[in-house]
């Protein structure tokens, strides 16, 4: 057509690759979704401009809100390949509801950012299934979000998410950097597997393996196949924690996340003090083992690296110690364990792998 021929087609934002209906009968099939997940102060009605909470009517006097956002990092490229979208749900929830935790407050509510080259609404709705569903087990109400469609952003049948989570607690409660003293006993929570750190490293290792992603898992694991026991969700901690907290003593909590045991249990504590992990008194989970041996890892990066079964640390004055690990074994957490403790710095480092060789004799 040259410059002077007047254009006849009337364009549609669906011809640009938008469709502006698919949208629409999402939002109308996710509703019931972020209804399932409503609490007190929560208004979970979606097509708002934005979403709304009630801080007093969720029973706060004077809060302090605290504030996390995150991601699910490249196991989304696990989630492709497997088409189980629904734990990366959970998983997005998880990384931003424990990081509000780890500040001793309690997750309100919840927005996500879906964006996709290509709306594929069963796909995204079985991704904010997993959101509602990891919002329930958290406690907090999924009251907006966003889904962005943008042609020539993504490959076909690629997404991306961003989590938000906003938590309160009330005024003069919060856990603050430089509580955890030297003396503090560390309790351990167990992991699910592997969460959602590290996913870049994992799919490596599954290329150096060579085995598919539907081969039975080459490790001890009640998933059908290797792709399922990757994706196991990431655990969500808000009972633990809230168990924990409420029987007192609590002077920190560690979410083990992107730096593994090495960066992630100092982060709470001054630099006077080093964390004392007993290695021998926390197995490796076998999931661990097979990266280990697959990658030839040294255990110091293997912990730098991955959570090694452990998916949060609550570190606990002397004196309450036994009685929070009573209320988390006798309640949300039987599993739960003293891992270590905190003791003076002195020239060792932050964290201590005390007997890490235990990890290299287990399979």
């Amino acid at each position: 057509m040259s410059s002077g021929q007047k254009q006849t087609k009337s364009y549609k934002y669906s011809d640009a690759g938008v469709d502006i209906d698919e949208g629409d009968a999402l939002i109308e099939e996710i509703a019931p979704h972020a209804k399932r997940t409503k609490r007190a102060g929560a208004n979970t009605d979606l097509g708002g401009f934005g979403g709304l909470f009630d801080t007093k009517a969720a029973g706060f006097i004077d809060p302090v809100l605290v504030a996390a956002t995150d991601g699910v990092g490249t196991k989304l490229e696990l989630a492709k390949t497997t088409g189980l979208h629904h734990a990366v749900g959970i998983d997005l929830v998880a990384m931003c509801a424990n990081d509000i935790l780890a500040q001793g407050a309690m997750p309100l509510f919840f927005l996500d950012y879906f964006a996709t080259g290509k709306l594929d609404r069963a796909m995204a709705i079985d991704v904010i299934a997993g959101i509602a569903d990891g919002c329930i087990e958290a406690d907090c109400a999924l009251i907006g979000g966003e889904t962005a469609e943008m042609p020539g952003m993504y490959p076909e049948g690629t997404y991306d998410l961003a989590g938000f989570c906003v938590g309160a607690a009330e005024r003069g409660t919060l856990l603050t950097p430089g509580q955890p003293k030297v003396g503090d006993i560390a309790i351990a929570l167990r992991s699910s597997g592997i969460h959602s750190n590290g996913f870049s490293l994992v799919r490596k290792i599954i290329e150096i393996s060579g085995i598919a992603l539907d081969a039975p898992a080459p490790f001890e694991s009640d998933a059908d196949h290797l792709g399922a026991a990757l994706m196991t969700p990431t655990r969500i901690y808000q009972k633990a924690a809230a168990t924990a907290l409420a029987t007192g003593g609590v002077s920190g909590i560690v979410h083990i996340t992107g730096g593994g045991l090495i960066e992630n249990p100092p982060r709470v504590f001054d630099d006077g003090v080093s964390f004392r992990l007993e290695c021998a008194t926390t197995p490796l989970p076998p999931v661990f083992s097979w990266i280990r041996d697959t990658g030839n890892m040294e255990l110091s990066e293997l912990a730098r690296t991955f959570n090694c079964g452990i998916g949060l640390i609550i570190y606990v004055d002397v004196s309450k110690a036994s009685e929070v690990l009573h209320a988390l074994q006798t309640g949300p957490e039987p599993e739960a364990y003293i891992v270590g403790e905190l003791v003076k710095r002195g020239d060792q480092p932050a964290v201590i792998l005390e007997g890490v060789d235990n990890w290299r004799r287990q399979t």
